[in-house]
């Protein structure tokens, strides 16, 4: 069950794409519809994640599909973000480098060991959740602009823990490669 909530949240990113480009991003209906999508998606996340848990039946598949469906949508709504011009191409590109890069290597890994994600990598899912949703909620309109800064405030937050959470992926990953060859020496 918790493995196909997870399917289910990689299959809606381009029914999500499309709701968003449907009208050229602009702020109407299907803007919000799009808004709505990406947070019923996203909000999976933490749903299949406590079914498994509670259920005691956490799987590596699980463990390993997660963060890429998350990565799936968040990284739609970011080049989408970008596509429309409401997001600077750099931010996208050092989070989808960062992604990208960690989903590589957990599928290098995988033979190894399964890597689940560290509490700064959860808390970095959350925080891009939250400052993705705010960027793509055509709020201006309705309470006025400065709802902008607030969306310039999340995302730098989610920059900043996307590579804080990278730097300590990578030196967890280090300590760990370097504790196993002394084990085995």
């Amino acid at each position: 069950m918790p493995n196909a909530i997870t399917v289910v949240r990689i299959l809606l990113a381009p029914v999500f794409l499309w709701l968003l480009f449907a009208d050229a991003g602009a702020e109407g209906g299907l803007r919000w519809a799009a808004t709505a999508l990406f947070v019923l998606a996203i909000a999976t996340d933490g749903i299949d994640g406590h079914i498994a848990r509670s259920r005691n039946i956490v799987t590596d598949l699980g463990k390993l599909l997660d963060p890429i469906a998350d990565k799936v949508l968040t990284g739609a709504a970011l080049v989408a973000l970008s596509i429309l011009s409401e997001l600077p191409w750099w931010i996208t590109i050092v989070i989808l480098v960062r992604e990208i890069g960690i989903t590589v290597h957990r599928m290098v890994v995988l033979s190894d060991h399964v890597v689940a994600a560290a509490w700064m990598g959860k808390l970095k899912t959350v925080i891009q959740a939250i400052a993705i949703s705010f960027a793509l909620a055509p709020l201006a309109p309705l309470v006025g602009e400065w709802i902008v800064v607030v969306n310039v405030i999340l995302m730098s937050a989610a920059f900043v823990l996307t590579v804080a959470s990278g730097v300590d992926y990578v030196a967890a990953e280090a300590r760990g490669a370097r504790a196993a060859r002394r084990s085995r020496s």
